[in-house]
């Protein structure tokens, strides 16, 4: 068994905002295929499809209405079973999103339980509750206001997301073979495995008791709606499912947990392959803490044998680009981060973009946000949108390259000069180091990491069995030894420059 996923690098699509071939303005799954050429020559080994399933799209597609079709504005079950033929033909994996925290409320389950009534079996694969002087408890959802919605009959439920998004009720025999079934039939059109939404959240402490704090959840602090110890019982499930499959199918889970420890418990060997370091997707660029991250994923994740798995963007973070300061300074750290990455042992996730070096649209104008939290916050929070903008395939166009028209959100001012078409085969550019550091990757796989003495405290430098990567976190250029095989920037008289990483010869 290769167990392929070790130290794969896989690519976030995110369907809606990769290619539009239609000209409506949305992204579809033929337009993905249509671009695999594009992302076999990037050198990745595997994309992770964010959600294409039948959907009101209130939040982005995680809003599912049908688990097991696919929404026509993406396409059809065809156009998904093409789309993993070509993949697989340019040897690419194919990982689907699967949403088992909740349903949309246009799922027919959720329209059963709604004719039902109280009481009712139907209710029963949801969180009903009764509460006539309030809600049944003090949970506050992730995109703002409380969890629980009312409804003219006096029950309530309960949504940690939006209120479009009812939880399931996991302790339901039912809704755990219907989502062994939805596995088995997306298995059975080919996807090589599942990215988990929401993994740590599907079982809720008994009796819903009330939370600690009553204002808005944090992703990662102990509480009754996340990380409970019932979840490992169903990955146990999930995982004898993936192993009955020829392939080596895999699932990586996104589990916000309070440890490193308890992360690890998601990728027991009885359990899910991977699970997302986030991590280092929240430090700050800076030496102290990307060693501090680094140190305490390997040595967890290597106490249960599971590689340990890196990101630094995605569909809900602010692009990194932007993390880092934005501007040419922001590029320069993102670069060197990301090359940083790709020399770590394990597996790294990319999202799309940002191997043009997309930045966030931060200036999004408000009538063209549609993300929930921006509503549910009261315009507070601006929302995910900003790095959800379709992709600049070329530098003119209605929506340089992305479709004939318009995308269905307004690209920013300077997302020209950082196309596909601007970039290719163009020196130094962040696409060019991207395919380089990934080609050299495929020759030289990242197995171990052994610390080398720090030329300041400001700089890291590391042996992966390979070769040595070097990073200078701080603003004076440091000497470096050694054949240089790729950089972020370019070297001055053997200097790595400020915000730069070096690949050198081991």
């Amino acid at each position: 068994m290769s167990q392929w996923w070790r130290d794969a690098v896989i690519y976030q699509v995110y369907p809606r905002s990769f290619a539009d071939t239609n000209g409506d303005g949305i992204g579809d799954l033929a337009g993905i295929r249509d671009r695999m050429g594009y992302l076999s020559q990037l050198g990745i080994d595997a994309i992770w499809l964010s959600p294409f399933y039948t959907s009101p799209m209130k939040d982005g597609g995680y809003d599912v209405a049908d688990f097991r079709d696919v929404d026509p504005m993406f396409g059809t079950l065809a156009d998904f079973d093409a789309l993993v033929a070509a993949a697989h033909a340019k040897g690419i994996k194919v990982i689907v999103d699967i949403v088992p925290n909740h349903s949309s409320s246009d799922h027919a389950w959720f329209s059963a339980a709604l004719a039902a009534g109280p009481g009712s079996p139907e209710r029963a694969r949801y969180h009903f509750r009764d509460g006539t002087d309030g809600p049944p408890n003090n949970w506050q959802s992730y995109f703002g206001g409380g969890a629980w919605r009312r409804l003219p009959d006096g029950q309530w439920y309960l949504h940690m997301f939006d209120d479009s998004q009812p939880d399931l009720n996991w302790d339901n025999p039912e809704v755990r073979d219907y989502f062994l079934g939805t596995l088995r039939f997306w298995l059975d059109r080919g996807a090589d495995g599942f990215r988990v939404d929401v993994a740590h959240g599907l079982v809720k402490a008994p009796g819903l008791p009330d939370a600690e704090e009553e204002a808005a959840p944090s992703e990662s602090a102990p509480a009754p709606y996340r990380d409970q110890d019932g979840v490992h019982e169903i990955y146990r499930d999930w995982r004898r499912v993936l192993d009955s499959y020829d392939g080596d199918r895999m699932a990586v889970a996104e589990a916000w947990v309070d440890s490193p420890e308890h992360r690890s418990r998601y990728v027991r060997a009885d359990e899910l392959h991977q699970a997302f370091n986030f991590d280092l997707l929240q430090a700050g660029f800076s030496a102290t803490d990307f060693r501090k991250v680094i140190d305490a994923e390997l040595a967890t994740s290597g106490t249960v044998g599971a590689p340990a798995t890196w990101v630094l963007s995605n569909h809900d973070r602010k692009r990194h680009a932007t993390r880092y300061g934005g501007g040419a300074v922001g590029l320069d750290r993102a670069r060197a981060a990301s090359l940083l990455m790709l020399a770590l042992p394990g597996s790294s996730y990319l999202y799309q973009g940002e191997e043009l070096g997309l930045f966030e649209y931060e200036d999004l104008p408000d009538s063209a946000r549609q993300d929930p939290v921006w509503e549910r916050s009261g315009h507070t929070d601006p929302g995910r949108d900003g790095c959800r903008v379709p992709l600049p395939w070329k530098a003119t166009g209605p929506s340089l390259g992305f479709g004939s028209a318009p995308g269905w959100l307004p690209q920013p001012a300077g997302f020209a000069e950082l196309s596909v078409e601007t970039q290719d085969g163009t020196p130094g550019s962040t696409l060019g180091l991207y395919r380089a550091a990934l080609r050299l990757r495929r020759r030289h796989r990242p197995a171990t990491l052994t610390w080398n003495p720090p030329a300041g405290p400001d700089v890291l430098s590391f042996a992966n069995g390979a070769l040595t990567c070097v990073t200078n976190f701080g603003t004076t250029p440091v000497a470096v030894d050694g054949e240089v095989l790729l950089s972020s920037r370019p070297l001055a008289d053997g200097r790595l420059p400020a915000n730069a990483t070096a690949w050198l010869s081991a």
